[in-house]
């Protein structure tokens, strides 16, 4: 599955397009690497997403196409959340 896509499903990002505007802007990496949108996702990849002042990484558990609001924190697991001053 596509990262901007992924993004999406599983609700860390609301938005595909933010998804895709955040990896073209090099806010987002997977295992370590700057990701473009376009990166096909594996499971037990590390996702890495920089928001404003905190940086969220999360490890891929699930590939799903659809799910619902319900089920999309199942897709993931929080590895850390980190704060910024």
């Amino acid at each position: 599955m596509r990262l901007d896509k992924y993004l999406k499903v599983s609700r860390i990002i609301k938005r595909r397009k933010v998804a895709h505007d955040s990896s073209v802007n090099e806010r987002i990496f997977v295992n370590g690497k700057i990701a473009k949108p376009s990166l096909n996702l594996k499971i037990n990849d590390i996702i890495s997403v920089h928001y404003f002042k905190k940086t969220l990484t999360v490890k891929v558990k699930d590939l799903n196409l659809n799910t619902k609001a319900a089920d999309a924190a199942s897709m993931y697991e929080i590895v850390s959340i980190e704060e910024e001053d």
